[in-house]
């Protein structure tokens, strides 16, 4: 392939490879031309232009293949426009010789078609230039297009087409010429053509004036005859052909206008026209009598052709004119929908109410924005009054002399349908924006559309009853009233049918919405319900006028009753089990009573009843699952028994009174085949003979005269088989209309009111509207379903006969009764299959096999495409289900046998396809014997040029093959493939469904080859590039589903070897499909895009911005990417697309977007959001996003004028107005903005610092944008939507999160959100507003309680703004549960208060920090003083720190009561559910045991901040000691009962509340509760154990200490942040505290007791006199096992095991992080308070692991650090130690012995660890020698006197001395000071003896090596206080001796005069401080000092002149006197804590 890339065709190249190749190198060729000629050298291309000629217009006679022409046609045309263009005349001549010649054979054909393609693409490029040859080019074309054949037709018409844009008005002389010529192909018997000619005559109509004047009527009927018989892309191309033609008419173009005088058409001529179309068909406009009393109806593919293409109408006219011309355009089609000819039968007339659905929804839901949909809202709800007086004055005419009225009546309730369903639609897109138009009285929308209730029609009546729904769902606070109204209604006016059975509708419809509101209603409106249900039922038999509706409404209540769920139905369950049992017979002989007994108009009643009440179980069953426990299901039974018995008699019933009871016994069946589906099989085993009877002749239509097939067939075959079936137009976007036009009966005519259940159904997904199918097709279905379900049961004998009955019944129908039946019978088999497989059961032995097979079999070649299929895919599921390899083999080969000899089509496309089946439900393993046979076979077969449908079937099957072989297929990859290319270079592109299968096999090719793609052996090479050319034919192609084929292959690629697919080519493609019409391709292309944004969303979004500035050379793009990019098309996309699977990929694309984009672009993505957001809906209806321009037109707007009137239609983008972003798509920015913040977050922290901000110069940071985010916030927070307002909240909860602690760098102490109070204050506000939903008051809760507690605002006067929301609220909650208007379920009330609650008690919880930081805090000066006086007034302002407390305390004692009663529901709601006779049954203080379910979410939320709130306040008032004057203190006491508890029982009572929710909690905390909670219940632990009343009671029950340390070591084991385990230890430390101090009681009060001194009885503590500590009881054990559990996690050294297992390599100390190294300190502080809690006895048991662990973390955490700084694990360690060794237990008699090895070996230890060693370089000794010296102070010279211990100590000492470190010998120094100190003589004397001749030498040395830096300075300083203090212990007579030593080595540091004023200020510090000394020692020992000096003359004149230079200058003095403190201050080492 690489020798193609090259600007001349390389004919050597081309000539070496072989013939079957070079088709593939040619176009290989043409593509790399097509990229290189735009960008290569133009003087290059002319050099070369001669030969490229040749070589080009050489392949025009090479007989190219369809994609090859287009190219080569293409290419010429460039090069033409590009290079010279002496030539072309010469081209074009020879072009137009080929379409002249005379030969018509096969093989001339593609040439012909070659040159056709070349002269269409010279004109489209170069128009004008080629001057005046077109007439002679135009007439060859003409005379051509009348004896070509359909492809040759098809080709003339895109040549003309192109021919027509390239020359625009200079070709008008030959318009009509063409006009006349083609205008006849439009009813062309080829679809191909039909669709070029529509395209055609579009281009025409651009110049051509006459056909939008003279000619409109009859290309009007021309159109409307094309749409006969037409296919779905027939129907798109004339829709818009016609719709274009007519927007003209009405609007013409500027510029045609000018040209010649026009009569513009009006209004309401151009509707009528169309309406003709819509009504008539295309039978012309015979408006004589004839016609209609034929009753001809209108031919389905008309009237759906002719809806789009009213669409297509007003589109083109765009929305602002849509928003002008409504309510005439409204009141047009409405007319239509009420005329006598679109509504001839029933069926029809719910087809024509789809169409004008389709009509209203598609221009009004897509066009308009949301303020003009409230516009329209309000003309249809004009438009339903109007139609509704006129119904009401034929209704109230009792003389009758109005007789067409009634007439009117009828054709009135389809009108009502059509605008109720589209006010419906309105309201619920626009949700809760819908407000203005629910509101506005003038408007009355509730009015209208409840007085349709009352309609006589019942489809009127069902679908008012739909639009309250919409309401209801929009605006849930209309639920609950709407509900009272119409429940009221009922009762007034229950004698009134229409009332009963309108209202009725209206509350099963609101009931049914209830779901979708998450608030729900309330409890009670259940209860209602049941009651007027009851009550209609039980007065149904008193008059006999109104007993069906009473029977059919109270049934249809208690129907929709059960889908309120199991927690409000559990309470009316007996009483409906009862009123199901009475419904029915009990008995045979009361069934053969009745039978005797009825007349017809009772039977109906009866029937009706049943239907009725199996209706409301089956509703139950469904909606109810929990509730169906076996005794249920049994009691359900027994009616449902009744029921089947009581069909058989029904026949006779039937017989006897009538066929109009049909009707009514099929809705029992239908009823009865619901319920069984849904209940188990095994419960109804007995009835399942008589079952099958009834099904089985209900299917295969045994007592039905009708032919009705069943519409389950297309969802039981594979999706897949879609190309195959036609489904693929389920997704298109005229899905609605489309499925008219499906074969199966009454497909697409689902309708509300033939089931009326369905009102209160879930709607099924993707639709808009519940459409239940016609009775008869119901039946039929239900009964298929059932039969899936029950025969995976029935025994083999019974499946036999079935099989056998089946092949009868097909052989016994003749005709089209046979195909129903055949159909039919096929669905269940698959259903039957389908049941099997998901039961894992199999089929049945032989007989059963066989009977199967042959039914199948018999089904392959059947003529009926949806049969042939069905039958593929039963004998798949068949294979899956036998899973035999033999009957496989079987299977396989008889497909085998029969492709190898059958010849006709239909048995060749059904066995092909058997053969894809059986490999695709085996799978590759199964069927793998059978690859080779099948591929071969298949591989022929798609070559058969002369049958597509063979092609296809063939192509199908082998793509299913591929996908299941998988890694088998691989050996096959290469012939098919070739055969994929040449079939892609040679199938013409009209024959698309072959190029849809060609495209299925690439994909399943590409993900076969898979990986290996990205190799780059030669085979792959070649297969790679194969499949690129193969996507890069397919992207060409005209069809959509071609180019979403080859979409999703280059997608496959990009997965497997992205670098191969050209992202710089595919994007703009993609970009460009994204505006397409078709679903699938838009579809496709965002599916791809969000591959590609995953992995290069930076590269994807440039290449689609540089699309956007391509689009100015090449203006036929029809795409509009402005400056916001791509992003901001999908952010557009959003508002327009409503296929659910499109929106999420776009979601996802654009999260992906931001993702990676966000942060670096921060600036831009803002703007996108802002820009989303920022569009109110206070903005006009159809609003063009581009405000700028428009503001200084709109002067000159405001008159408009007759110009103004034409710019409708004009080309230029801009006019085209976008709609405003609509709500969801708000909420959808508000989402990304939450997200932005997020990322910004993780990915750099200086987003969130001004200062950073300021002074960086790197790109735009987060906080620069703050004031944008808050202004998006606020817009959000206060919108009409409520989930915007949601979305809003959140958004500012993470700002103020996020910015809170953000500095203002400019005013020092302020932050910068300080300065957007009043935005927040504002968008908080409203949503405390009454009449607020619940859900959103408590979001705002939450933000007032962040707001507060972030510590933002510093004024209590602002904080009183949203404090005074949070009063209010609180207010609220203390009014009780019964508030009179509740609109919400109680649960929605739970939720509010809850919320308020938890907020309260977060602000408490900050509050109280303050105050306990204000308070630990020193009193401090005003802080502004220190600064600067000025600023001395600030300090008003600054808050006093207890100000958050003062707002609220007036709360406390409410608000603690509140929290208590809060934490009481909790506890009790969290109790497992064998207690729940536990639970209170009037329900707890903020919830009622209905609700207790929705509840219990709520208290899980908001539990933990409560928890927290209480034990603080516990803890601030001594266990609530004012509380204990009030009397209960629960609030949902009454208030008569006597506070008998004491106040230690209270105690008691709360201490349980606390620990038990918090043990509860902590026991098993869900892994998705966040760690705010466990902190927050840690903390609450904490607070509490801190009171004195809380200690006492955990000490006395140590148990429950023992278990709150098990939960907690539990805790530790699952949840890892390091505060979790902090706040742990803090609790541990205070249950600690509380045992000691409980000890200390027992002590103190017993040493009382026993005045006498004797011991008597065990010590107190744990361990007794054994030490034995008893896991599980002890306190000390479980203390210790979590301990070492936080040890070891972080030290994990310390774990022996790991150090003795073989695997374990020494791990060098890692330094532990800060919090680490506090935890571990907090640790180790806690082991050492252990021993004190046990007896001696039990303090020698865990001792020696006490120190072991000790001086191991002094081990592994004494390293050196830069600032010599002491780790906090050190010093804890070393407080430790002495803590241990100085306690009580020392004294102890009884444990001598052990004390005294266990410190020596502790000792030992340290001395052991202290050894230099290599692998510990950063030891830190001092710590090391901290240690040692600890010991031998505290333990005394007896323990730790011992020799060898000695020696060790001693050693450690010297050599810190001599380790040269200046400031480890100061340390050791001190460490010695302490140690020479020691009181007892015997321990220091040996360490004087040894060390002393050390000290002096070292410090002997400073003479001649004076200190260079302060630390050496300090050193010296250090060893010189040592030896002062051995001269001070020295006896009087040593005295001289130790001066001698002392007195020399000081006068030996002084400088001299001279060199003094030049030494460095070390050595003068020196100088100075010997002096001083000197002269301190001097007057302390005068006679020995004499002696020294008198003995040494030159120290005596060295100390003199030091002492003189020192007096003589008071300058000097003064320096001294301030150099003094600095030499005292340089860095004296004091340890943190004084260990001494």
């Amino acid at each position: 392939m690489e020798l193609a890339h090259s600007l001349l065709l390389n004919e050597d190249a081309l000539a070496q490879i072989t013939e079957a190749k070079r088709p593939v190198f040619i176009f290989e060729w043409l593509r790399f031309l097509d990229k290189v000629l735009v960008a290569a050298n133009k003087t290059d291309v002319k050099e070369k232009q001669k030969k490229l000629v040749e070589q080009l217009t050489g392949l025009i006679s090479s007989a190219p293949g369809p994609p090859t022409r287009k190219l080569l046609a293409k290419n010429l045309a460039t090069l033409y426009s590009i290079g010279d263009t002496f030539t072309v005349f010469q081209t074009l001549d020879k072009c137009n010789e080929i379409i002249k010649s005379k030969d018509d054979t096969p093989a001339y054909l593609p040439t012909k078609l070659a040159a056709v393609a070349c002269v269409g693409a010279f004109y489209e490029k170069m128009g004008r230039m080629l001057g005046s040859s077109f007439p002679d080019t135009i007439n060859n074309l003409l005379k051509a297009l009348k004896s070509a054949e359909s492809q040759g037709r098809g080709e003339i018409l895109l040549s003309l087409q192109k021919v027509l844009c390239g020359l625009g008005g200079a070709a008008a002389s030959c318009h009509r010429d063409i006009y006349k010529n083609a205008r006849s192909l439009l009813t062309d018997r080829s679809m191909a053509v039909r669709c070029a000619i529509a395209k055609c005559l579009l281009e025409l109509q651009n110049e051509a004036v006459f056909m939008w004047t003279t000619e409109l009527e009859s290309l009007a009927t021309l159109c409307f005859k094309a749409l006969e018989g037409s296919n779905y892309g027939v129907r798109v191309s004339v829709a818009k052909l016609l719709g274009t033609v007519m927007a003209t008419a009405l609007m013409p173009k500027q510029a045609a206008v000018m040209r010649q005088n026009v009569k513009r058409a009006t209004l309401d001529e151009v509707l009528e026209l169309m309406s003709t179309g819509f009504l008539r068909g295309g039978s012309g406009f015979l408006k004589s009598g004839g016609e209609m009393l034929k009753g001809a109806s209108v031919s389905r593919e008309v009237r759906v052709g002719v809806t789009q293409a009213y669409v297509v109408f007003v589109t083109t006219l765009g929305g602002q004119w849509l928003e002008r011309n409504f309510a005439t355009f409204l009141s047009h089609v409405l007319d239509l929908v009420s005329h006598p000819r679109a509504t001839q039968t029933h069926v029809e007339a719910v087809y024509s109410r789809r169409c004008v659905s389709f009509m209203l929804r598609a221009t009004l839901g897509g066009l308009l924005g949301e303020k003009a949909q409230i516009a329209a809202g309000k003309e249809i709800c004009q438009a339903i009054s109007k139609q509704m007086r006129a119904v009401e004055a034929v209704v109230n005419d009792l003389t009758g002399e109005n007789k067409a009225g009634a007439a009117d009546v009828s054709a009135s309730q389809h009108v009502m349908v059509c605008a109720l369903k589209e006010l419906g639609s309105l309201v619920q897109s626009l949700s809760a924006t819908a407000s203005p138009l629910i509101q506005d009285p003038s408007i009355g929308l509730l009015e209208t559309v409840t007085s349709v209730l009352l309609h006589p029609s019942m489809a009127a009546r069902l679908a008012a009853a739909w639009c309250l729904r919409c309401v209801a769902v929009a605006l849930p606070y209309q639920l609950t009233p709407l509900l009272d109204r119409c429940a009221e209604r009922i009762n007034n006016l229950k004698s009134s049918p229409e009332a009963v059975s309108g209202y009725s509708f209206a509350m099963a419809a609101l009931l049914g919405g209830v779901h979708q509101c998450p608030l729900g209603i309330p409890h009670s409106k259940g209860k209602l319900v049941v009651s007027i249900a009851e009550d209609l039922l039980r007065s149904a038999a008193q008059n006999s006028r109104l007993s069906l509706q009473r029977t059919q409404a109270g049934w249809l209540l208690l129907g929709a009753l059960m889908t309120l769920g199991p927690a409000l139905v559990r309470y009316h369950l007996p009483k409906m089990l009862l009123l199901w049992r009475n419904v029915f017979p009990r008995s045979q002989k009361e069934l053969e009573a009745e039978k005797a007994r009825g007349d017809a108009f009772t039977w109906q009643v009866t029937l009706e009843g049943r239907a009725g009440a199996l209706c409301a179980m089956r509703s139950f069953v469904a909606h109810c699952p929990e509730l169906l426990t076996e005794d249920v299901i049994r009691r359900l039974m027994t009616p449902i028994e009744c029921a089947m018995t009581m069909m058989s008699h029904v026949p006779s019933i039937i017989k006897v009174h009538g066929a109009h009871l049909k009707a009514s016994a099929a809705m029992v069946r239908l009823r009865l085949y619901d319920i069984l589906a849904l209940l188990p099989p095994k419960t109804y085993e007995g009835s399942f003979n008589a079952l099958l009877r009834e099904l089985v002749a209900e299917f295969t239509l045994t007592d039905n005269s009708a032919n009705t097939t069943t519409s389950l067939l297309r969802s039981l075959c594979h999706y897949d088989d879609s190309v195959l079936m036609g489904s693929w137009l389920q997704e298109t976007d005229h899905k609605s209309i489309e499925d008219q036009l499906q074969p199966n009966s009454a497909s697409g005519s689902g309708a509300l009111e033939h089931d009326p259940s369905s009102i209160y159904l879930r709607v099924p997904v993707g639709e808009a509207i519940p459409g239940p199918l016609p009775l008869g097709v119901s039946v039929i279905d239900a009964s298929v379903a059932l039969f899936g379900v029950v025969f995976p049961h029935v025994s083999f004998k019974h499946r036999l006969q079935m099989l056998d009955h089946f092949a009868e019944c097909i052989k016994q129908a003749k005709g089209v009764r046979q195909q129903a039946v055949q159909l039919n019978i096929f669905t269940a088999v698959l259903s039957a299959l389908k049941g099997l497989a998901e039961n894992k059961s199999t089929l049945g032995p032989e007989e059963v096999r066989k009977s199967a097979l042959a039914l199948v079999m018999g089904a392959l070649d059947n003529p009926n495409p949806i049969l042939r299929c069905a039958a593929g895919e039963a004998l798949g599921r068949m294979a899956q289900v036998v899973g035999e390899a033999t009957f496989i083999a079987r299977m396989a080969q008889t497909s085998f046998d029969k492709l190898k000899s059958a010849r006709d089509v239909v048995s060749r496309t059904g066995h092909s396809l058997a053969l894809g089946c059986l490999h695709r439900y085996v799978g590759g393993i199964g069927s793998g014997q059978h690859l080779k046979t099948s591929v071969s076979i298949l591989l022929a077969l798609a070559q058969d040029g002369s049958s597509h449908e063979v092609q296809t079937w063939a192509l199908h099957s082998l793509a299913l093959i591929v996908d299941s072989s998988g890694p088998m297929y691989r050996g096959y990859v290469e012939p098919t493939l070739s055969l994929v290319l040449t079939l892609l270079l040679t199938v013409p592109p009209s024959h698309t469904e072959v190029h849809q299968c060609l495209g299925r096999c690439l994909g399943a090719l590409i993900t076969t080859v898979g990986p290996e793609l990205q190799g780059n052996g030669a085979t792959i090479s070649t297969i790679r590039s194969s499949c690129l050319v193969g996507c890069a034919i397919m992207q060409d192609h005209s069809d959509s589903l071609v180019q979403a084929a080859a979409i999703s292959c280059l997608q496959q690629l990009h997965m497997f070897a992205p670098r191969h697919v050209n992202l710089s080519s595919l994007v703009p493609c993609l970009c460009v499909h994204l505006c397409s019409s078709h679903l699938l391709l838009r579809r496709a292309a965002v599916a791809c895009l969000r591959q590609l944004a995953q992995r290069e969303a930076a590269e994807v979004c440039e290449y689609a911005m540089s699309l956007a500035k391509k689009k100015g050379d090449n203006t036929n793009i029809n795409l509009n990417i402005t400056e916001t990019g791509l992003e901001g098309v999908l952010f557009g996309m959003l508002d327009r697309e409503t296929d659910r699977k499109l929106c999420a990929d776009i979601h996802d694309t654009l999260g992906h977007m931001l993702s990676s984009l966000a942060v670096e672009k921060l600036s831009h993505w803002l703007k996108l959001c802002k820009d989303v957001l920022a569009a109110t809906t206070e903005v006009g209806g159809a609003v063009v996003v581009k405000v700028e321009r428009d503001e200084e037109d709109s002067e000159k707007n405001n008159e408009t004028d007759d110009d103004t009137m034409f710019t409708g239609l004009g080309d230029d983008e801009k006019s085209k107005p976008s709609v405003a972003p609509r709500w969801v798509t708000r909420v959808f920015a508000a989402d990304c903005l939450c997200r932005i913040i997020l990322l910004c977050e993780n990915a750099d922290k200086a987003h969130f610092d001004l200062a950073a901000a300021r002074s960086a110069k790197k790109g735009d940071l987060l906080v620069r944008h703050l004031s944008d985010l808050i202004r998006m916030a606020f817009m959000a927070a206060t919108d009409h939507s409520n989930q915007l307002r949601m979305a809003g909240l959140q958004a500012l909860e993470d700002i103020i999160k996020k910015f809170a602690s953000v500095p203002e760098p400019e005013f020092p102490g302020h932050v910068i959100l300080e300065q957007y109070q009043a935005n927040v204050g504002a968008a908080l506000r409203p949503a405390f507003s009454p009449d607020t939903p619940s859900d959103i008051t408590a979001k705002a809760c939450q933000v007032c309680s962040t707001w507060i507690g972030s510590g933002v605002v510093s004024d209590l006067n602002d904080l009183r703004r949203v404090h005074t929301l949070l009063v209010s609220s609180l207010d609220k909650v203390q009014a009780g549960k019964g508030s009179s208007s509740q609109l919400y379920s109680e649960s929605a009330t739970t939720m509010e208060k809850l919320a308020v609650l938890k907020a309260w008690a977060e602000v408490y919880v900050v509050a109280m920090k303050i105050k306990k930081e204000a308070e630990s805090e020193p009193a401090k000066p005003v802080k502004s003083g220190e600064e600067d006086e000025d600023e001395e007034d600030l300090s008003v302002d600054v808050l006093p720190p207890d100000s958050l407390i003062t707002l609220v305390q007036p709360e406390l004692p409410s608000l603690s009561r509140l929290w208590l009663a809060m934490l009481r529901d909790y506890a009790l709601l969290t109790l497992p559910a064998e207690f729940s006779s536990q639970l209170p049954p009037e329900g707890g203080a903020f919830y009622t045991p209905e609700t207790i379910d929705t509840a219990r979410l709520h208290y899980r939320s908001s539990w933990a901040p409560v928890l927290h709130a209480v034990a603080l306040w516990l803890n601030s008032t001594g266990f609530g000691v004012e509380d204990k004057l009030e009397s209960p203190s629960a609030p949902s006491k009454a208030a008569g009962v006597p506070p008998s508890k004491t106040f230690e029982d209270s105690v008691k009572d709360r201490m349980h509340l606390i620990l038990g929710v918090s043990i509860e909690f902590l026991c098993f905390p869900r892994p998705e509760v966040p760690i705010e909670h466990v902190m927050s219940c840690l903390q609450a632990l904490c607070t509490l154990f801190d009171s004195p009343c809380a200690k006492m009671h955990i000490a006395e029950d140590q148990l429950l200490a023992v278990e709150l340390l098990n939960v907690l070591h539990r805790l530790l084991l699952t949840r890892d942040p390091l505060a979790v385990q902090l706040q742990v230890t803090a609790v541990v430390q205070e249950t600690i505290r509380a045992a000691q101090d409980q000890l200390q009681q027992q002590r103190t009060s017993r040493n009382k007791d026993e005045e006498v001194e004797k011991e008597s009885g065990p010590g107190l503590g744990e361990g007794g006199d054994t030490g034995e500590l008893v896991p599980g009881k002890s306190l000390v054990f479980a203390c210790m096992e979590l301990l070492v559990f936080i040890l070891v996690r972080h030290l994990p050294q310390l774990n022996t095991k790991v150090k003795e297992s073989p695997s374990h390599a020494a791990l060098r100390p890692q330094r532990l992080s800060e919090d680490s190294a506090r935890l571990v300190a907090h640790t180790v502080s806690i082991l050492a308070e252990l021993p004190s809690l046990c007896t001696p006895a039990g303090s020698m048991t865990i001792l020696p692991t006490v120190l072991f662990l000790i001086t191991g973390v002094l081990k592994e955490t004494a390293l050196k650090t830069k600032d010599n700084s002491v780790p906090a694990p050190v010093s804890a360690a070393l407080q430790a130690i002495k803590t241990i060794i100085t306690s009580p237990l020392a004294r102890e008699e009884s444990i001598k012995t052990q004390w005294t090895t266990l410190v020596r070996s502790s000792l030992a230890s340290v001395l052991e660890y202290s050894q230099p060693d290599d692998s510990r370089p950063d030891l830190d000794n001092v710590s090391m020698l901290t240690a040692i010296t600890l010991f031998l102070l505290s333990a005394g010279g007896e323990l730790v006197g011992v020799t060898v211990l000695q020696k060790g100590c001693m050693d450690q000492y010297r050599n810190a001395l001599n380790s040269g470190d200046p400031w480890m010998e100061a340390r050791c120094y001190q460490l010695l000071l302490s140690v020479f100190q020691h009181c007892s003589r015997a321990l220091s004397t040996p360490y004087i003896h040894t060390l002393a001749p050390i000290l002096v030498e070292k410090l002997k040395a400073a003479e001649t090596n004076r200190p260079q830096t302060n630390a050496e300075l300090q050193a010296i300083q250090e060893g010189i206080r040592v030896l002062e203090l051995l001269v001070g212990m020295g006896e009087e007579q040593n005295r001289v001796q130790l001066l001698a030593l002392l007195v020399p080595t000081l006068i030996s540091y002084l400088l001299d005069e001279t060199a003094f004023y030049s030494a460095p200020v070390v050595s003068k510090g020196l100088h100075e401080f010997a002096l001083q000394n000197l002269m301190r020692i001097g007057p302390l020992y005068p006679a020995a000092f004499k002696i020294v000096i008198g003995a040494a003359p030159e120290l005596k004149t060295r100390l003199e002149s030091a002492i003189r230079a020192n007096q003589a200058s008071s300058k000097a003095k003064a320096a001294a006197r301030q150099t003094q403190p600095t030499v005292q201050a340089a860095p004296t080492i004091k340890l943190k804590t004084s260990f001494f």
